[in-house]
């Protein structure tokens, strides 16, 4: 050992100790210097004697392997610090050591045993899977299923190890895999036993809180396919003695704790129970509650498993009733009488009890419960017994039923487990504990080590064997290996004369006893034997020398075994069971005595051997159960314990074993790929065994540390870690190189960013000098300029501080001046203003009274001139001449007189006015002169008083002087407060600014924070409502996907109730011949799927009419309901249909009355009648030529088989029925052509002469010579006129509607109008914005409106085209029957004779409908051609996509165009029972083309409103197939499914992304020697990744050949690649040395070359690449850094779509491929656990990779026409006819 080199060694604490050697160790060195792992220093002394090294230390990138076998040193400190390491650190309890299987009990609940587990290991290698139960239980199913040899799987360990779990697990899995082959689930029987057999035989105990008290070996059975028939149960070694005594902290069996938690039921009322410290059997151990625990309602699930094994209630009665009597006779008392005697006491309670529940009589027991009775040859003596010995005798009895009991209840599950079926192979389980050694051992615990002897010997022959034929398959030379034999010790304890021999014989003596027994074996065994030992300070124990630790015995404790032998006489044997009372039976002795010869000990090792022979027959699978801690702690490691028991199991024997030959094994290609490093370039061969041979010959010289075998290369111990050295030494100095190189470029590039940082910083510092330079020049420039201002502005500020003052000063001198002298012109203006007013009124007074002296005079003199004047006047008068001058001109006169008068009068107003303006101005005037005068007068005494009252002034404003003195003070003070308190008030002022700036800026905050959360608020609910969204998207998928997860299970019921239907007719086949009758248990489902039940029925049932009728086929719910809605449709359509008949009729006799008042027929209409006429004729003579073809026909060949299909007359009769169905479509175009003539005739032509009418007509009579021509004219005639009267009475009533239609029209526009108005009137009223919006929402309104009512319109113009079709087809029928009737009244010489008059009518050519007709005896054979027999691989791919669905369409669109509703349904239900049967006979050959069968037949029919017009005219119009849609729908889910299914079987075996090395240089793999076990499925070569894409390109392309919608093909493609990512993500789940960084990166590249394979096909939008998140989360998260928390961190935030679960296992997997890597140490997976807490994630750890997306069928409307399509040969079809 050289210097560094890690070392074990022994500790007293931690029994092995990690140390490194601080100097190199050279021989004969007795110390050794080392320093443990807590860096203490320590000198190590070897032992001279052994002269042995501590064992080295593997390398720690071998540390954690799933096989311990793997390790490069094995031993015991190697073994025991690997199990510690994937124990404690990575939470792995399962590890290989070579064929074992150890588990170590975690205490602790894992979720690694759910259903998506047991599917993850179903079908996988053993060693290709992380370690585990499941993986042993696989590879001994595929054992058995490969080499046809029974298997065996052996459980074993310590109490509390966990062994009845496992055991459990096992059966679980075999249950879930393999399934059950009959109706009786016997897979849940097996599992229901487990909690029968836990309640009577598991207790509590120190170790363990179920720890079972017995030995058992379960067979399940299994048939020729493998599937469970049954099973069978055998146990060993009960421990009776747990029944009558309990050590401290233990209790008795569950199920006596069940019957006191369960005492209150009304049931359980006559047992008499009470709490469990009430009786003596149950209180010993002082603990009858366990943790967690409850009884009661254990009880309950102990009660439904013996339901569910077929044990009825009175049996459960019955076994509780003695469970609670045996209750009850442990509290039975003794008194003692004396040394040798004792009694119970009268009427004792708890034997009162006991009686009445087990039945027997009281006086009867009470007296053999004290006395015994001694047999001899003569006679029989009853002695009285101790109180001692009836205590003995009481328990022995208690023990004896127990045990009896026990029993029966194992041959009862027995039966309920036995299958009538033949068992073709089977598993057995085998639950047994392990080696025990207390203290005290007692007799059960000898046998349990005896067992384990006999076991672990068995053991090494099969572990030797293994290694053995391991050596020999590899051409491997090999020596025998020395290994522990314990042979001797199994014949110490079981050969002749060995101790189970000699306590037999002592068992058999009359007076045998324990000292006698141990005299007899130390004089056999002492001394003569080494395993045998006597301890020093006894003389009756004895020691024995197991395999694993010595065993101490006291012979005084073996009374169990003498208890029940022959000689006891105890009343175990002898109590009655029954109210007979005891009598002695001779008779019956001799046959008890035989029953009794056997011992325990005799019987134990019978039903040993038995075992050992069971076992040698299988092939043995070993799994040990270790206890981690005694303290049930989780996940808590004793080092001690655990290794005890490894020496105990066996599992250190399995090392030394493997450590003795070669243990490490590697493939040739695993060690070139591992080692390729070591290798130079042109040591690389083409054979990879010669390189890697050549290779070790210069690595290892010693050439027996080696040797190659066929396919790999054995080591011996020690030497991969020695390779692996090298191998690390030579990458550490590769790495040393390339460290030293990329430092070195690192530093020069350091350097030289470095220099020209420095460049950089100069720069920028002298720029910044030579601104700081700048910048005080600049300040100092500043600085003088701001001085000039700052001076100018003092004195400019004093100048005109001055000049202010100065201003002011002026300002009032001038202002006083300017009032003093205003004041002055202010008396003198209104002293002027005085005079000028009294100068005027003076004035005017003076020229008033010379005005009015002058007025007076003028007066007087004008009165005397007038006076003299009227005397002239007066005289002139009286002449007459005067007078008539005086006329003369008077009217001018007086006219010019009225004119002055007017004027003067004029004047004298305005004179007048003017005169009483002046008045009232005089007035006014002297009204002021007044007021003036008394202002006056009232100033001057205000004057005198003025004078008065300015001496009181001048005295007050001297008192005023003196105040203002003091005002002036005060005004001083209050201006001096006054400025302090502005300074205050500036000072709050600029408080008060900085708080409102601060109050501002917090607002803003606010504001900002408002408007922050109001953004945070609005991305919330917008988040919540796309959650929402999402949510309910799943929701809906959920939903759907739970729908069809339902319709899933229909099917594969279904598919079972036909397997079972076939079983059942097969059986009654064979059991009655001749005789069918069909299951009772038909399921109501089946008729959800098939409509045509009694079809149906009567095709596979052919004898059901046998039956009386009540017994017949079930009601057809779906087809009763379907039938009661058409009747009341056509119920409905009678009723409408007669009332249009009555309204018809009544408008044909208005019609007829007033075609009765019209004049005769027009000339036009002769016309039309003559060309009708002529026409009919050609008509009639064609009929009659192909008539009288016809007949001669017939006349000629008038054989039977003639008229037989394909005969001439039928040949015949096709062409007539072909050519009068193409004549019938001519006639239907004539009509309408005539009718569009005649119309137009009758307008254009003026009504004509009556006489010319008549004469035309007796033209037209007279040409008509023959009678018959004269009928068929008629007849022509009175069709005509009735289709003209009815066209007529048709225009009438649609007349009438449109009238009617126009006047609704009219009223609706006027309201509308009002309407319109209204909202224009509101409108104007509103703003702007509001009206634009109203006129808006109006708008859409209308738009709405009226688009509701075109709808409607076209649903009525619809239903009218359907109603018009149904009329055509009438008179179709009728013109067919009239044109027959004229044929049949026709003579053949009529034909001949009869001119032919040609009308030339325009005719189309024939257009096809898109219809195809076939006949119902053709149905079979068309669904046989285009469903059954069609092979998409070979005729399909060459058609149109979806071919089949296009004809099966068009059949049923000629059904419904006939109306045969029969039709239609026979051939629906024969196409869905068509697809049905493919899907069960060959669905991978057939389903694509009954998917497309079914996919348009819903396009079809169920999406009307998507389709194109054309479309819609293909639309079915007779029948609604609504109530098919669902049965097609879920029938298209059922192909999906099973196309899922046919695609996943196809990949699963493909997906080994893991295991390809894609990534040129990157090994992904750590090959550490792994023994993999062999599979049961030869190889099949290897799968790449370019395999994957192959197959996902075939599978494109056949979609696209097929015509597979695209949004289908997105969600097959999601669908095939959730499975790619999800078996991938289980694999790396479960595969420990798969979680490294290599592979990381190796499965990034292969899901990128995914992606582009998707971005190839234009599909990166199906949702695929979403479903492969996981898995690339989960490779990121194995090359991401996982150290410190910011790694935790973006763990955290990069996972998403991980769960926790997933996160954390990933973490604990994650195995270093090379030593500089690191481990993800448990500190920072706590830190994602405490960061990840919060998260609400499944538990699960797996994905379900049987997970199928609910699947949505999209609508595309097809663009191709049905009448296009034509019909390949190649289907052979010929038998149906395009219409």
């Amino acid at each position: 050992m050289f210097k560094y080199a890690r070392i074990w060694i022994p500790d007293s604490e931690v029994v092995w100790k990690s140390a490194e050697l601080l100097k190199d160790y050279k021989p004969g060195d007795k110390v050794l210097h080392l320093r443990l792992e807590e860096g203490k220093d320590l000198e190590y002394s070897l032992d001279p004697k052994k002269k042995e090294l501590p064992p080295l230390r593997n390398p720690d990138i071998l540390v954690g392997e799933n096989d311990l076998t793997a390790l490069s040193y094995l031993h015991e400190p190697a073994v025991l610090h690997n199990l510690k390491v994937r124990f404690i650190d990575s939470k792995l309890i399962y590890t290989y050591c070579g064929i074992v299987l150890v588990a170590i009990n975690p205490y602790e609940q894992l979720p690694i045993y759910g259903e998506d587990i047991i599917n993850a290991y179903s079908g996988q290698n053993m060693g290709d899977m992380d370690p585990h139960i499941f993986a042993v239980a696989e590879e001994a199913y595929k054992q058995m299923a490969r080499d046809e040899r029974n298997q065996s799987i052996i459980v074993s360990g310590e109490s509390g190890a966990g062994k009845t779990v496992s055991a459990k697990y096992a059966m679980r899995y075999f249950a879930t895999v393999s399934g059950s082959a009959s109706e009786a689930n016997v897979e849940e029987k097996v599992l229901a036993s487990n909690p029968i057999m836990e309640s009577i035989g598991n207790a509590k105990t120190t170790r363990n809180d179920n720890s079972s008290r017995f030995g058992k070996y379960i067979e399940i059975g299994f048939d020729k396919r493998y599937r469970i028939t049954g099973a069978n149960m055998r146990t060993y070694l009960l421990e009776k003695s747990r029944v009558v005594f309990q050590a401290e902290e233990e209790r008795n069996y569950h199920i006596f704790y069940q019957l006191c938690a369960s005492a209150s039921l009304p049931e359980f009322k006559t047992l008499r129970l009470g709490n469990a410290n009430y009786f003596h059997y149950t209180k010993q151990g002082g603990s009858p509650v366990i943790d967690g625990i409850d009884d009661a309602k254990e009880m309950l699930n102990t009660r439904r498993a013996c339901t569910l094994l077929g044990i009825v209630d009175s049996c459960q009665m019955g076994i509780f009733q003695i469970l609670a009597a045996i209750l009850h006779l442990g509290n039975v008392g003794f008194t003692a009488r004396d040394a040798d005697s004792c009694t119970i006491p009268a009427k004792h309670e708890p034997l009162n009890i006991f009686c009445n529940l087990m039945g027997v009589e009281y006086e009867q027991m009470a007296h053999w419960l004290c006395h015994r009775k001694l047999a001899t040859a003569t006679e029989t003596y009853i002695k009285p017994i101790s109180k001692l010995q009836a205590i003995n005798a009481r328990d022995a009895l208690a023990k004896h039923i127990y045990a009896n009991l026990f029993n029966w209840i194992v041959d009862h599950v027995n039966k309920a487990l036995h299958s009538t079926m033949k068992q073709h192979s089977f598993i057995g389980v085998l639950d047994i504990y392990g080696f025990e050694t207390f203290e005290i051992n007692s007799f059960e615990q000898f046998c349990i080590n005896y067992a384990n002897e006999k076991l672990q010997q068995q053991f090494n022959m099969h572990v030797f064997k293994l290694e053995q034929e391991e050596y020999m398959r590899e051409q491997i030379p090999w020596t025998l290996i020395d290994f522990y034999d314990n042979q001797p010790c199994i014949n110490l304890i079981e050969a002749k004369l060995g101790i189970l021999d000699l306590l037999d014989e002592e068992c058999k003596m009359p007076k045998g006893s324990d000292n006698s027994w141990a005299q007899k074996l130390y004089n056999t065994h002492l001394n003569k034997t080494a395993l045998f030992e006597k301890p020093r300070l006894s003389n009756k124990a004895f020691i024995i020398q197991h395999f694993a630790d010595k065993f101490k015995m006291l012979p005084a404790l073996f009374q169990d075994e003498k208890a029940i032998s022959p000689t006891s006489a105890t009343p175990s044997g002898r109590t009655p069971l029954s109210r007979a009372p005891v009598k002695p039976a001779k008779s019956k002795m001799g046959q008890a005595s035989k029953e009794h010869k056997k011992t325990v000990g005799h019987q134990f090792r019978n039903s040993l051997q038995l075992l050992m022979e069971t076992l040698n027959a299988t092939t043995p699978h070993y799994v040990r159960c270790i206890k981690p801690n005694d303290f049930k702690f989780p996940f808590m490691f004793d080092e001690k314990r655990t290794v005890q028991q490894l020496r105990a199991c066996g599992v250190l024997e399995t090392i030394r074993i493997s450590a003795a030959g070669f243990p490490s094994r590697w493939t040739y290609q695993e060690f070139f790929s591992r080692y390729r490093v070591l290798m130079k370039q042109k040591d690389v061969l083409n054979d990879r065994k010669q390189t890697c041979k050549n290779v070790l010959e210069k690595l290892i010289l010693d050439k027996d540390k080696y040797q190659f075998g066929k396919t790999k290369i054995f080591f011996r111990a020690g030497q991969v870690a020695y390779l692996e050295k090298i191998r690390a030494d030579k990458l550490r100095a590769a790495c040393i190189r390339i460290q030293k190189t990329i430092r070195g470029w690192l530093m020069r590039k350091k350097y030289l960013r470095m220099r020209k940082a420095a460049i950089t910083i100069q720069r920028y510092v002298r720029g910044y000098q030579a601104r700081c330079l700048a910048t005080f020049l600049r300040r100092t420039r500043a600085a003088t300029i701001i001085q000039k201002f700052q001076r100018m502005y003092v004195v400019r500020k004093r100048y005109r501080r001055t000049r202010a003052t100065t201003v002011v000063l002026q300002s009032y001198l001038r202002g006083y001046i300017a009032r003093k002298k205003y004041q002055k012109m202010l008396r003198e203006h209104k002293a002027i203003i005085i005079q000028k007013w009294v100068r005027g009124w003076l004035a005017r007074l003076r020229y008033h009274r010379t005005l009015k002296a002058i007025v007076y005079l003028q007066c007087c003199y004008r009165r005397m001139m007038a006076k003299r004047e009227l005397k002239k006047l007066k005289i002139e008068a009286r002449s007459v001449e005067h007078y008539k001058k005086l006329n003369f001109g008077m009217e001018n006169k007086i006219m010019q007189l009225q004119r002055k008068i007017d004027e003067q009068a004029k004047d004298s107003r305005s004179l007048l006015e003017k005169l009483t303006s002046l008045e009232t101005a005089y007035n006014s005037e002297t009204e002021k002169l007044k007021n003036d005068v008394e202002r006056l007068r009232m100033s001057e005494e205000q004057a005198k008083n003025a004078t008065n009252r300015a001496l009181s002034l001048q005295e007050e404003i001297t008192k005023l002087r003196k105040e203002l003195h003091q005002t002036q003070s005060e005004k001083k003070k209050i201006k001096e407060t006054a400025d302090i308190y502005k300074q205050e008030t500036d000072q709050l002022v600029l408080e008060l600014k900085e708080q409102n700036t601060l109050l501002k800026n917090e607002k803003d905050e606010l504001n900002r924070r408002i408007q922050d959360q109001a953004k945070e608020i609005t991305e919330v609910m917008e988040k919540r409502l796309v959650e929402e969204t999402k949510q309910l998207d799943l929701d809906l998928n959920n939903e759907r996907q739970r729908y069809q997860n339902l319709l899933q299970e229909f099917s594969r019921l279904e598919e079972r109730y036909d397997d079972l239907k076939d079983e059942m007719k097969l059986m009654v086949n064979i059991s009655k011949p001749g005789h069918k009758r069909t299951d009772s248990t038909h399921s109501s489902n089946e008729s959800e799927y098939t409509y045509s039940s009694e079809i149906t029925e009567a095709e596979d049932f052919p004898l059901r009419m046998e039956e009386p009728a009540e017994k017949k086929a079930p009601l057809d719910m779906s087809l009763f309901l379907k039938l009661q809605k058409r009747v009341t449709e056509l119920e409905q359509e009678k009723q409408s249909l007669q009332d249009e008949l009555d309204r018809k009729e009544e408008q044909a006799l208005r019609t007829k009355a007033k075609e009765e008042e019209r004049p005769r027929m027009r000339g036009a209409e002769l016309e039309y009648e003559s060309l009708k006429r002529q026409e009919l004729e050609s008509e009639n003579k064609k009929l009659k030529n192909e008539l009288n073809e016809l007949r001669k026909a017939l006349v000629e060949k008038s054989s039977p088989n003639v008229t037989a299909p394909g005969g001439p007359a039928y040949r015949v009769l096709l062409d007539q029925m072909t050519s009068v169905s193409e004549e019938l479509e001519v006639r239907k175009e004539e009509v309408l052509i005539l009718r569009s003539q005649l119309m137009s005739q009758m307008e254009a032509i003026q009504p004509k002469n009556t006489m010319t009418d008549s004469t035309i007509f007796l033209e037209d009579v007279q040409k008509m010579k023959d009678k018959g021509e004269i009928a068929q004219a008629y007849i022509g005639l009175k069709e005509t006129n009735r289709l003209l009267e009815s066209q007529l009475q048709t225009q009438k009533r649609s007349h009438d509607n449109e009238v009617e239609g126009l006047r609704g029209e009219i009223q609706s526009l006027k309201e509308e109008n009002n309407r319109q108005q209204q909202l224009l009137a509101q409108n104007l009223q509103l703003p702007p914005e509001a009206r634009i919006e109203a006129s808006l929402q109006h708008e859409i309104t209308r738009l709405t409106n009226e688009n509701l009512d075109l709808m409607e319109q076209l649903e009525k113009q619809d239903k009218t085209v359907r109603k018009l079709k149904k009329q055509l087809k009438v008179f179709a029928k009728k013109i067919d029957e009239l044109e027959v009737g004229q044929m049949e009244n026709i003579s053949p010489g009529q034909i001949i004779d009869e001119p032919i008059h040609p009308v030339n009518i325009p005719r189309k050519e024939k257009d096809f409908q898109g219809m195809l007709e076939y006949k119902k005896e053709d149905e079979p054979k068309l669904i046989k051609n285009l469903i059954l027999d069609l092979k998409p691989r070979g005729v399909a791919v060459n058609l149109l996509p979806g071919l089949p669905a296009y004809i099966l369409f068009m059949c049923v669109r000629h059904a419904d165009y006939l109306n045969d509703d029969q039709k239609v349904r026979s051939l629906l239900t024969s196409t869905i029972n068509g697809i049905k049967k493919i899907l069960k006979v060959d669905y991978e050959e057939k389903f694509t083309t009954a998917n497309f069968s079914v996919r348009y037949l819903l396009q079809m029919q169920g999406f009307m409103k998507h389709n194109t017009p054309r479309q819609n005219e293909h639309c079915l119009t007779n029948f609604d197939l609504a109530e098919y849609r669902q049965v097609l729908s879920d029938l298209a889910i059922q192909i999906y499914q099973q196309l899922v299914r046919v695609l996943e079987n196809i990949l699963q075996p493909m997906i080994g992304m893991l295991e390809h090395e894609t990534i040129q240089g990157v090994s992904g793999v750590k090959p550490t020697g792994l023994r993999k076990r062999t599979s049961s499925i030869a190889d099949e070569g290897t799968y790449t990744l370019d395999s994957i894409i192959r197959q996902l390109n075939a599978f494109h392309s056949t979609m696209c050949q097929h015509g597979m919608d695209p949004e289908l093909v997105k969600q097959v493609v999601k669908q095939m690649f959730y499975i790619i990512g999800a078996v991938t993500l289980n694999n790396l789940l479960l595969r420990k040395d798969m979680c490294s960084w290599s592979k990381g990166m190796q499965i990034r590249y292969n899901v990128s070359q995914l992606e582009e394979w998707l971005r190839d096909k234009n599909l990166m939008n199906s949702g695929a690449k979403e479903t492969l998140e996981p898995l690339i989360q989960a490779a990121q998260l194995l090359q991401v850094k996982k150290k410190t928390d910011e790694d935790a961190e973006a763990i955290c935030s990069m996972c998403n779509a991980l769960t926790i679960a997933q996160i954390v296992k990933v973490l604990n997997l994650y195995t270093p491929v090379n030593e500089f890597e690191e481990r993800v140490s448990v500190s920072f997976i706590r830190t994602i656990q405490m960061r990840m807490r919060d998260r609400k994630d499944s538990p699960q750890l797996l994905m379900d990779a049987k997970h199928i997306f609910p699947v949505t069928f999209p609508f595309n409307p097809s663009s191709l026409a049905l009448e296009t399509i034509l019909i390949p040969g190649s289907l052979g079809l010929g038998f149906i006819t395009r219409v």
